[in-house]
């Protein structure tokens, strides 16, 4: 693992200098999860000389062994964390996004929070879902400013303190922003902003790096917490990198789903649909009905990870509601 030196005791980074999507946009690479990242920059780098730097790739993490020992990520828990949110602000799609990306790996998930930039909710939150679930992702609070206080809030859940930079993180942040054009001048108070990025739980603490084109890693924690940004699109690249990183049981079924769909309201669908649930428990299949208002449908959804039940009781859904099968598939692939 990449080495750690202390930080120092006091940092200056109370001044809000920009947002943290200003600081991980613009990568190299064009793509929906492409974001580069802010670091610090000499006030007397040229934009020309930067435009003749190379195109830079990283290393990837290599995998490490399994956090877990012999178990596997069945279930997971996720906490999204801002004052945006709760405020109305900022739209959470993060939450979307990690639910499809778990039924898909076949991870149960369990919970979804929203909660507040505050320290004892963080660590409440945290403590909670580890105890609780094989895996827990936290998205949001990790930027440069002074409500950004997520490795500090894990830190002390988990007994890590204090923060201490690492440098490889430093080290990659600089080398990409050595190749942005689009900052101004740095001072020493927005510096000192930009590496609070780098600042981690100095114990228990994994950092790997998923991909080639980003600084950010992913910081796990007791090697089932892992922190990642609330950007969506560096969330949703960082955990697509990760995938590999998951210790999941690459021989267990991944579930499938069928839908019908029928015109019948789903209160008059409602009395069979209950007896069936009961029905069909004990297969592990659930059953869920979801309006449509345009047009005016009801879809009846099937999960389970054995398909051929799948679609014997989906037929007799379909019959029963007057409906038809109109999907079937592996959860994702839909």
């Amino acid at each position: 693992m990449p080495a750690f030196s202390r930080a120092p005791a006091h940092l200056a980074a109370t001044t809000r200098i920009a947002s943290l999507s200003a600081h991980l946009s613009s990568m190299q690479q064009p793509s929906r999860a492409a974001a580069t990242a802010a670091a610090p920059s000499s006030a007397s780098s040229s934009s020309s000389s930067k435009d003749q730097l190379p195109p830079i790739s990283f290393d990837k993490s290599p995998i490490p062994p399994n956090p877990l020992g012999s178990r596997f990520v069945r279930t997971a828990g996720f906490i999204c964390i801002g004052d945006e949110i709760l405020s109305s602000k900022t739209r959470d799609t993060n939450s979307h996004y990690f639910s499809k990306f778990c039924f898909t790996l076949g991870i149960e998930l369990k919970r979804i929070e929203v909660i507040a930039d505050d320290t004892d909710e963080i660590v409440e939150a945290v403590r909670r879902m580890a105890d609780n679930y094989d895996w827990v992702v936290t998205s949001g609070g990790i930027g440069p400013t002074h409500d950004d206080i997520t490795y500090e809030s894990i830190a002390k859940a988990f007994d890590a303190e204090p923060l201490v930079y690492h440098d490889e993180t430093l080290r990659r942040m600089t080398e990409l922003n050595k190749r942005r054009t689009d900052l101004p001048p740095q001072t020493e108070e927005m510096m000192t902003a930009r590496k609070r990025m780098a600042l981690f739980p100095s114990k228990n603490a994994e950092v790997i790096f998923p991909t080639a084109n980003l600084w950010v890693p992913v910081v796990r924690m007791a090697g089932k917490v892992c922190i990642l940004p609330g950007i969506p699109r560096l969330f949703e690249a960082l955990l697509d990198g990760f995938t590999p990183y998951i210790p999941i049981d690459k021989d267990a079924p991944r579930p499938y789903r069928v839908l019908v769909r029928t015109l019948q309201p789903e209160s008059s669908i409602a009395p069979f649909l209950t007896k069936l649930v009961e029905r069909v428990k004990a297969e592990g299949i659930k059953i869920g009905s979801y309006p449509k208002i345009f047009p005016s449908s009801v879809e009846v959804s099937l999960i389970g990870t054995n398909l051929d039940a799948l679609k014997k009781y989906a037929d007799e859904v379909a019959k029963e509601v007057e409906g038809e099968v109109v999907a079937s598939g592996k959860l994702g692939d839909e």
